[in-house]
C-alpha cells in the first residue's frame, strides 16, 4: 500500500488547527494533527515543504520505519516543530492501518486494558465562589477528576480563567502581556484549593496547574502546603529544562507531581522518570512524536511506577484527542486524560466517534482513530494569526509563560 499524496490543511473553526491528510493507492485516507499553538504555520511549512515530498511512494504500512526515517534521517532532530510534524505523519499512518485492518487503533495496540478512560475537566472562576460553583457543575456532569483554578487577587489577569465561556489564552496581532507575582499566588492557592475540599469534600480527584511559575523551592513549599488537600497532582510547578529541579521539589513534599505537556521526546523526561522525580508524565500524542513515540515514553514510565496524564487542551484538534484515547485505553500505566472539549464550530469540520459518560471517555470502535475531516467545511474557516501571552514580573522583566 503506497502513499500517493500528503496534503496539509490549515483551518480555524474556533481555533487554528493544522491537519495532515495522507492518501494511499488503495483509496484509504489517514488524518493526523499537526497543530502547534501559536506556531501553526511553522509546522505546516515543515510538513508541506520538507516531509510531504519524502512520503510519496513509501509503504503506508511501515509505520516504525517511516518514524525512524523522519527522525534519524534528519540531521536536525527533536524540537516542537519537528516532533509535531512527525506526530502528524505517525497518527495518519496508524489511522490508515486501522482502516485497512477494519479495526480501531486501540485493538492494534493490544486491545483495551480498561473499559473507560478517566478524564479531568477544568473548573475555574474569577472568584473562589464562582470557581466552587463550576466545580459543582463538573461533579454534576459526572467528572471524577477536576482541575481547579481561580483568579488571584492583586493580579490583573490569571492564567486558566476563561473568557466568554471558554479558556482561550491566544490573542490577535501581538502577544498579550500579563503580570505575574509569585507571593500573592503562593498565599492564595492553598486557601483556594482548601475551599474546594471544604465545600465539596474528598470524594473526587483534585488537580491544580501551576504552569511553570515557581522556583523549585517555591514549588516544594506549595506542595507541602497542599498535602492536607490530598491533591491528585500539581502540574508543571517549575520549568523542566533542568530535570533535576524536580529532585529538589520531591525532597520537600509528598504531593504528587506532573509535568510534560511541552515535552517533545523521551529524552526530555528520561531523568524525571528513571529517578522517580515525578508521578505523572503529561506528554501528548501530537507534540511528542505521535502514537509510536508516546508509547515508548509510557513504556519507560511504566517500569518506574510513573503513570500517564496526557495533555488534552482545546488547542489540540479532535484528531489528537482521539489518538490519545486509543493510547490511553491500551496502556497498563494509564493515570488520567485531560479533556477540555472543543469550541464551536469545530464539530463542523471534525466528525468524531469518541464519547463521554459519567467522567469517562471511550475512543469508539470505528476503524482507525475514529475521526473524519470535512475539507469543504474547513475551507470556510481561514487561518487566523494568534499569539500566546507572555508574562512579566512586577519590575517589567520576563517570566516563564
Amino acid at each position: 500500500m503506497k502513499i500517493i499524496d500528503a496534503t496539509v490543511i490549515v483551518t480555524a473553526p474556533g481555533r487554528n488547527y493544522v491537519t495532515l491528510k495522507i492518501t494511499t493507492d488503495e483509496g484509504i485516507v489517514g488524518w493526523g494533527d499537526a497543530t502547534l499553538n501559536g506556531r501553526e504555520l511553522a509546522v505546516a511549512s515543515y510538513l508541506r515543504d520538507h516531509i510531504a515530498p519524502l512520503l510519496i511512494g513509501r509503504d503506508a504500512q511501515r509505520i516504525e520505519d517511516t518514524w525512524q526515517y523522519l527522525y534519524k534521517g534528519a540531521y536536525w532532530r527533536r524540537g516542537p516543530v519537528t516532533m509535531t510534524a512527525i506526530a502528524a505523519v505517525d497518527v495518519a499512518l496508524w489511522d490508515i492501518k486501522g482502516k485497512a485492518a477494519d479495526m480501531p487503533v486501540y485493538q492494534l495496540l493490544g486491545g483495551a486494558a480498561r473499559d473507560g478512560i478517566m478524564v479531568y475537566g477544568h473548573a475555574s472562576g474569577t472568584s473562589v465562589d464562582e470557581m466552587l460553583d463550576d466545580v459543582a457543575d463538573h461533579l454534576a456532569k459526572g467528572y471524577k477528576a477536576i482541575r481547579a483554578q481561580s483568579a488571584i487577587p492583586g493580579l490583573d489577569k490569571t492564567y486558566g480563567i476563561p473568557k466568554n465561556g471558554f479558556y482561550e489564552p491566544a490573542s490577535d496581532s501581538a502577544p498579550q502581556e500579563d503580570t505575574w507575582d509569585t507571593a500573592p499566588y503562593s498565599r492564595y492557592a492553598p486557601e483556594m484549593l482548601g475551599a474546594v475540599r471544604e465545600r465539596h469534600g474528598f470524594g473526587f480527584h483534585l488537580l491544580h496547574d501551576v504552569h511553570h511559575r515557581l522556583t523549585p523551592i517555591e514549588a516544594g513549599r506549595l506542595g507541602r502546603d497542599l498535602e492536607d488537600m490530598r491533591m491528585f497532582w500539581i502540574e508543571d510547578p517549575t520549568p523542566a529544562e533542568d530535570q533535576s529541579a524536580y529532585a529538589t521539589i520531591r525532597q520537600h513534599t509528598t504531593t504528587p507531581l506532573a509535568v510534560g505537556e511541552i515535552f517533545n521526546s523521551i529524552w526530555d523526561c528520561q531523568d524525571l522518570i528513571t529517578n522517580r522525580w515525578i508521578d505523572y508524565i503529561r506528554a501528548s500524542v501530537s507534540h511528542a512524536g505521535g502514537i509510536t513515540h508516546l508509547r515508548r515514553i509510557f513504556s519507560l514510565a511504566d517500569l518506574y511506577g510513573v503513570k500517564s496524564g496526557s495533555h488534552g487542551a482545546g488547542d489540540l484538534s479532535p484528531v489528537s484527542l482521539a489518538a490519545a484515547l486509543h493510547v490511553d485505553l491500551s496502556i497498563p500505566n494509564f493515570g488520567v486524560q485531560e479533556y477540555m472539549g472543543h469550541v464551536s464550530p469545530t464539530e463542523d469540520v471534525f466528525h468524531t466517534d469518541y464519547t463521554f459518560s459519567d467522567g469517562f471517555m471511550h475512543p469508539g470502535n470505528k476503524p482507525g482513530i475514529g475521526v473524519e475531516f470535512d475539507e469543504v467545511a474547513a475551507a470556510k474557516y481561514p487561518y487566523n494569526p494568534r499569539y500566546l501571552p507572555v508574562n512579566r514580573r512586577l519590575d517589567g522583566s520576563m517570566h516563564d509563560w
